[in-house]
């Protein structure tokens, strides 16, 4: 195992303890809690509702919601009826005072109870709205800085504690005003096994946005000798240019008994600030570069929360981590270098980077015989025009593969979407003047995202690998309602789903 050491204020391992005390905080058991009154006056209830499946605007209770309205003696849906129309999907409205126990309860809309997987969206959309009327829910009595909230299960507690969990994440560690810190339990007798898998699912993701959110300058390390016994000359040629060191981590999670047992490959892009190089990029929206590490933040905590929910399989992470900065070391445009398997690559682009230290990582992780590879980048550009932040592109030589991230992507709702990985493609980076490969494609831009998988193919030669460029996906506007504005972490629930999976098939 190379050496690591990962300097103050950024350890990797604070950040598992993080997880831990988070877990802590959220597992309490799912009975009534034994607090003070002060404490009992910061105490919030989300309850959830279902439209009617005719077109009126009756509601249905779930299963919690219909036990609170019994001991309120009906007064919860005479309120809900006589306080506007028909509670519609993801809208929320607030009761104060109604019971003992809860000064302040949200009741969500989670529309309609009959729909399941839709054919046409790629995910179950029953499991999506639970997440978004929860996360809502959870948001409003955040507002109302309520500490504590008691969650309806909504009949399916892990979208419902996904929801809660990954809706009440800020990042505000460098900031003098904080949130309200909440901590959530599930309410009533719903499945308390499934509560606390979503819990551990969204804290995955929320260790992901965490990292990507961190700025660059918080993030320092050192390893530099292992790497240049390695000959991993392509990720090196990218880290010379910064005056922080490089460093390649290694994270094995060894979840099965049998020893035998070949690992899954996890390969995360862990650009910490990427600049452009001397092909500097523009300076708008620059500081979003921060998370151009994205790819090993979510690799890294996908392995964080298999190892939390004791998955039987074994996992290896692996993440090149560096800076891409302009400087008198950085690599220059028409530079050639050559990669740890000898194939020499013309670098014409100095911000085509990642690619660069990919193909160093992807040719290390062939060396542990592994069951499929499978990396995740911030990659390209290209790919956040071609699918926005919709899904994830996904790029594999395996069908079996691509059947089992999208089997995983449409439980989780962070989707991915096949794209292709044509000998097209190919040509565009091998037909090149001063070495094996070109860095970018020979018609610049043109179809920039399916270029740079085609170069990464170069560096693989296992049967079953994928690459997932999930820079359309880096960040959250408004597009995802259970996620805030910010740094993503997506699709960690999805590479933790997919792991899962290919653990139930050892």
């Amino acid at each position: 195992t190379p050496p690591l050491r990962i300097a103050p204020p950024w350890p990797i391992f604070s950040c598992l303890h993080c997880l831990s005390i988070c877990q802590l905080l959220h597992h309490s058991n799912p009975g009534n809690l034994n607090l003070p009154l002060s404490q009992l006056l910061s105490i919030g209830l989300v309850l959830g509702v279902y439209e009617s499946e005719e077109e009126d605007d009756s509601l249905h209770l779930t299963e919690s919601a219909a036990g609170v309205n019994r001991v309120l003696s009906g007064k919860l849906t005479e309120l809900l009826k006589i306080s506007g129309p028909g509670l519609k999907k993801g809208k929320s409205r607030i009761f104060y005072g109604l019971h003992e126990d809860f000064p302040c309860i949200a009741v969500v809309g989670l529309g309609r109870n009959s729909l399941g997987v839709c054919g046409t969206e790629y995910w179950d959309t029953c499991k999506e709205n639970i997440r978004a009327a929860i996360a809502g829910g959870c948001r409003v009595l955040q507002n109302h800085v309520l500490t504590h909230i008691e969650v309806d299960g909504c009949n399916d507690s892990q979208s419902a504690a996904e929801g809660a969990v990954l809706g009440l994440f800020t990042y505000d560690d460098l900031k003098t005003k904080k949130k309200t810190r909440v901590t959530t339990q599930l309410h009533g007798s719903g499945c308390v096994s499934g509560w606390e898998k979503g819990v551990l699912y969204g804290e995955g993701q929320n260790l992901a946005r965490y990292l990507m959110e961190a700025p660059a300058n918080h993030v320092t390390s050192v390893s530099l000798q292992w790497i240049e016994e390695q000959q991993m000359g392509a990720f090196l040629s990218v880290s010379k240019g910064s005056e922080e060191p490089p460093v390649f981590l290694e994270l094995h999670y060894n979840g099965c008994p049998d020893n035998a047992q070949c690992p899954l490959l996890l390969v995360g892009k862990g650009i910490t600030f990427d600049s452009g190089g001397i092909s500097l990029k523009p300076p708008s929206g620059m500081d979003a570069m921060r998370a151009d590490m994205g790819g090993a933040a979510t690799v890294c905590s996908a392995i964080v929360t298999a190892a939390a929910l004791n998955l039987p399989i074994n996992i290896i992470g692996l993440a090149p981590l560096c800076e891409n900065m302009p400087s008198g070391k950085a690599n220059k445009p028409g530079d050639v270098v050559t990669a740890k398997n000898g194939k020499t690559i013309q670098v014409d682009n100095t911000d085509a980077e990642g690619r660069l230290i990919l193909a160093d990582a992807l040719c290390y992780a062939h060396s542990f015989n592994p069951r499929a590879i499978v990396n995740a980048a911030t990659l390209t550009g290209a790919m956040d025009v071609a699918l926005g932040s919709a899904a994830t592109g996904v790029f594999t030589n395996s069908d079996w593969l691509w059947e089992q991230l999208h089997k995983a992507s449409v439980v989780t709702g962070d989707r991915v979407w096949r794209m292709p990985l044509f000998q097209h493609y190919t040509r565009q980076v091998t037909d090149c003047q001063l070495a094996d490969l070109n860095n970018v494609g020979k018609y610049s831009r043109s179809g920039g995202a399916c270029t740079a998988a085609a170069f990464l193919r170069e560096f693989v030669t296992a049967p079953h690998w994928a690459h997932l460029d999930i820079a359309g996906v880096m960040t959250n506007k408004d597009e995802v309602p259970y996620l805030k504005k910010g740094m993503s972490g997506r699709p960690t629930r999805t590479l933790v789903e997919f792991a899962a999976g290919l653990a139930n098939q050892a």
